[in-house]
Order: structure tokens, then C-alpha cells, then sequence
């Protein structure tokens, strides 16, 4: 994944993965929603095979950078809990 900063402001930031697809963009887009400080959390992809997504967050007070960050260590801790369960079902 390349991730290229697009627009970056203090309640702005807008920036594109590429060689990201719709289940990134899905997963990161719900987790950008659960703070409380978002005011806009999206994403864009301009073409279904040839675009590049664009993930825009808006804040009404907190970094939009410390919202994205904060989103991404949610997912990661979701991921490692979810793999540890799995891994003790599928032995």
C-alpha cells in the first residue's frame, strides 16, 4: 500500500491508498466514525478498477491525522484479537 497525502489542514485531511480496494476503505471509513470529534469520514473511489481511493476526514476539534491514526490502532488491536480467536478454533 501507498498512502500520498492529498489535502492537509487542521480540521482537514484527505489522502489516497493505493493498492487499496472497498474492504480497507470500508473498515477504516466505520472506525474514523466511532470518534466522536469526526465530522465528515469517506472515502472515494473515482473508477471501480482503475481508481485510487481517497479517504477524507473532516474534524470538529481533534487532528483529522490523530483521528486516522487512532482509527487505524482500533483496527489493527480488532484484527490481532480476531486472528488469537481463530488461531484457538483452527488448530
Amino acid at each position: 500500500m501507498e498512502i500520498n497525502v492529498i489535502e492537509s489542514s487542521k480540521k482537514t485531511l484527505v489522502v489516497e491508498l493505493k493498492g487499496e480496494g472497498h474492504a480497507m476503505c470500508n473498515a477504516l471509513k466505520k472506525e474514523i466514525w466511532n470518534d466522536k470529534d469526526t465530522k465528515v469520514g469517506g472515502y472515494h473511489i473515482e473508477h471501480p478498477q482503475v481508481g485510487i481511493p481517497r479517504i477524507t476526514v473532516e474534524s470538529t476539534g481533534k487532528a483529522p491525522q490523530k483521528i486516522l491514526q487512532d482509527a487505524c490502532k482500533r483496527l489493527e488491536k480488532k484484527n490481532s484479537d480476531f486472528l488469537a480467536k481463530f488461531k484457538k478454533v483452527v488448530k
